[in-house]
């Protein structure tokens, strides 16, 4: 014992990081391992837990979730107006989707707010925003998640019947996904701005914009989306808050067919000009394709592979392929990042916007090994970054091997959230995102990390012993 005491202490911590505090503090070295009781120490939803770890019945369904998302082959086939390609915006009905789950109008941030006045106002229901506001909360509009008709859309997620939306269809499975178009940096609707300059370039984006993208998507010789994602991981892209490698590859797709279109010159110079000075301009696609990717996996009995991961600046929501289409909700969590000068914390909304589906896919924060430049938007280092995507491995049904990794030689992308192993673990989705400020048409304020609410997880993997029969596991 008195030899024992005369050697350098060397502790290995578990849990609290106070106590690892007290011991360096006294000199001593410490090993910190995060760790909590699983389930949020909830004993009943931990009995249930127990159930569900290395249980048969989701471990087979989740293999067939997690094939359909690995075999999806998403291309992109068309530009339309939403009111051509989706039934729930066709026929003069009055509706607007928005992004995250379900909410409504009283109870939403106020650049969601702002971003569907500005859609009543390039809609043409209304003639003033105030008129647009009284409109909106008279329920007079439907008001529906973009996720419940197929659809994407970054921050406030906005489309509305005369939009133009990208058309992306997994050939694999024949299912077809829409997003909105990426309207730029600065004041955008997307932010929730809605003056005259914003409206007007909507305007200009639903018409001449639309008719030279229209002809360059139709014309394209290499639809594939899922080869140019991967090509841009090694370019250093993340392919949620940077992009710049895949919009630069899509831009000469679109250029190369627009040669010999016989479009009038003026306005495919305006088109092309506007994409090459929008570095975001893929994300929109890249959107779509993870969409489409999810929604193959989505529907399996028994699984609990997340399909859907989305915030509307209040709650985020998620979806487990075996529950169907519930959604699972929480508070969003603040964003921890990089802002403007002149912006804090104080001015921020909460997280908000759809892209978190390229998380949900195995992009953007879990993809942060390929593109360490992403830490002087988001905040951190490079060793950051890289352990970001390291961590999501245990909590994810596998490595993608069409999405590499070269800092991680080049083993796949995290792909395939596993709620169980959320719970079990303990360790939360890590998503990368801009920042909105809370008032509606200031735009963004900054970038940075979050992670989803584990309510929600415990939440989903409840609901899905529920779907279980006694003998398959912890179900009634």
């Amino acid at each position: 014992m008195k030899s024992l005491f005369a050697e350098d202490l060397n502790v290995v911590n578990v849990g609290l990081q106070g106590f690892a505090d007290n011991i360096v503090a006294a000199g001593g070295t410490v090993t910190q391992l995060s760790w909590a009781p699983p389930a949020g120490a909830d004993a009943a939803l931990g009995r249930t837990l127990a159930g569900l770890v290395a249980n048969p019945v989701i471990d087979e369904a989740n293999t067939v979730a997690y094939a359909r998302y690995l075999a999806a082959q998403p291309r992109l086939v068309d530009l339309v107006l939403a009111r051509e390609a989706m039934a729930g915006l066709a026929d003069g009905q009055r509706r607007i989707l928005h992004s995250g789950p379900p909410i409504e109008w009283a109870g939403m941030c106020g650049p969601q707010q702002g971003a569907i006045t500005g859609a009543i106002l390039y809609e043409g229901w209304a003639d003033s925003l105030e008129a647009a506001e009284r409109l909106a909360a008279s329920g007079a509009n439907a008001l529906d998640p973009c996720h419940e008709h197929g659809a994407v859309g970054p921050m406030a997620g906005i489309i509305s019947p005369s939009m133009p939306v990208w058309v992306v269809e997994n050939t694999d499975h024949g299912n077809r996904t829409y997003c909105n178009l990426n309207e730029g940096l600065g004041k955008v609707l997307r932010f929730g701005a809605n003056s005259p300059e914003v409206l007007d370039r909507l305007r200009w984006l639903g018409t001449e914009f639309f008719t030279v993208m229209q002809t360059a998507v139709r014309r394209l010789e290499d639809p594939d989306l899922k080869p140019l994602m991967a090509q841009a991981l090694h370019m250093g892209d993340e392919v949620h808050n940077r992009n710049a490698a895949a919009s630069g590859l899509l831009f000469k797709r679109l250029t190369l067919a627009l040669l010999g279109a016989g479009l009038d010159s003026g306005a495919v110079e305006r088109s092309l000009r506007f994409v090459a000075g929008n570095d975001h301009f893929f994300l929109n696609i890249s959107m779509a394709a993870c969409k489409s990717m999810s929604d193959a996996a989505h529907g399996v009995p028994g699984s609990s592979m997340v399909t859907v991961m989305s915030r509307n600046g209040v709650n985020f929501g998620i979806r487990l392929s075996g529950t169907g289409d519930q959604w699972f909700q929480a508070p969003a969590n603040p964003v921890d990042g990089l802002y403007f000068p002149g912006y804090s914390v104080e001015d921020a909304a909460a997280d908000l916007g759809d892209s978190a589906i390229t998380e949900t896919n195995g992009l953007g924060g879990f993809a942060m090994a390929a593109s360490p430049a992403i830490v002087q938007f988001v905040g951190g280092t490079p060793a950051d970054a890289t352990a970001n995507s390291r961590r999501m491995l245990g909590i994810t049904l596998g490595a993608n091997p069409a999405f590499t990794l070269p800092a991680l030689n080049f083993g796949g992308t995290p792909a395939g959230i596993d709620a169980v192993l959320v719970a079990d673990s303990g360790v939360l989705p890590i998503i990368n995102t801009g920042i909105a400020h809370a008032k509606a048409g200031i735009g963004q304020i900054g970038a940075g990390i979050t992670t989803a609410p584990m309510q929600c997880f415990n939440e989903a993997i409840a609901a899905l012993a529920a779907t279980l029969r006694p003998e398959q596991g912890n179900g009634p």
